[in-house]
């Protein structure tokens, strides 16, 4: 069993319906038929959405998925349509609000990887495959890959794992040209935020990205490039052979797993509320992530 520890109940805004509590966004939808996105400050460990909040995390994942947008916009367009704050909603949905199109979207987690780690791993270590695609003898944890690859997952429910699937599974789920669509523009989104990554001493490990469709149009959607969507590492301590130190919940995962928790995480038990010195922890590897990025000072 995993999931929320505990749901939290939606802010309830006139002209606005509330459709989805994910893990980390409230989805709403206003008369206009538009999506309302709203990143919250919750934080997600081993599939339980945690009991305690990273105070700005939400602010740091809508400004950083808003200056990737940007940049990306030549290769693929986005669905943010404003940032302007819905009239009744909270003042603190300030700077973490997305009004976006409502697009047909893909039931697809297009994942894209240049380095070796995580579920990758685990799947080379079994068969020296990821999703099918053969990978050379000799790969480590952290191990940069031959050349990038696309390794698609399906999305799965609050507390469910993503599955890993093959291409041709994703080929005959949607269509062999919407398959090709999608393979190619995850890889060029990857290569160019890869270079950029690179340039501020950042390595981009692997991402994941969602797509939908604006009529015929392909889109990007959600989140982009985070350190929630994304495997961030410091390129100059990068050494494979280890698990890497990186800019995201590593914290939290090692405090969890760490004998001061007291929490199994093969229990059913959900887990505890985070000390202090691990919420500060986490958000300043946020906050650091964006600053590196983007060169902006976070505030």
């Amino acid at each position: 069993m995993s999931g929320f520890v505990e749901k939290p109940e939606p802010a309830q805004v006139q002209g606005l319906v509330h459709l989805h509590t994910g893990k980390v966004r409230d989805l709403y939808q206003n008369a206009a038929g538009d999506l309302v996105m709203v990143a919250s400050d919750r934080i997600s460990a081993f599939d339980w959405v945690l009991p305690t909040e990273i105070p700005g995390k939400g602010r740091v994942l809508a400004q950083l998925s808003l200056w990737w947008f940007d940049l990306l916009a030549d290769l693929v367009p986005h669905h943010v349509l404003s940032t302007d704050l819905p009239e009744g909603a909270p003042a603190d949905w300030e700077g973490r609000t997305l009004v976006c199109k409502s697009l047909r979207m893909v039931p697809v987690e297009c994942v894209a990887r240049g380095y070796l780690t995580g579920s990758g791993l685990a799947e080379y270590e079994a068969t020296r495959t990821v999703c099918g695609l053969a990978l050379p003898e000799g790969l480590v944890d952290g191990s940069e890959l031959p050349a990038p690859i696309f390794t698609p997952a399906t999305k799965a429910a609050v507390g469910d794992h993503d599955e890993n699937v093959s291409y041709e599974e994703v080929a005959r789920q949607v269509g062999a040209e919407t398959a090709a669509q999608l393979r190619q523009t995850t890889l060029a989104v990857y290569g160019r935020a890869r270079d950029i990554a690179r340039e501020r001493g950042i390595i981009l490990a692997d991402t994941k990205f969602e797509f939908g469709y604006d009529d015929d149009q392909l889109v990007i959607a959600d989140e982009v490039l985070t350190p929630d969507s994304s495997r961030f590492w410091p390129a100059d301590t990068w050494e494979p052979g280890r698990a890497q130190p990186s800019f995201d919940k590593q914290y939290v995962r090692d405090w969890l797993t760490s004998p001061a928790s007291g929490w199994d995480r093969h229990s059913e038990q959900p887990p505890p509320a985070l000390p202090a010195d691990v919420v500060e922890r986490t958000r300043a590897k946020y906050v650091e992530a964006y600053e590196r990025l983007t060169g902006m000072v976070w505030s």
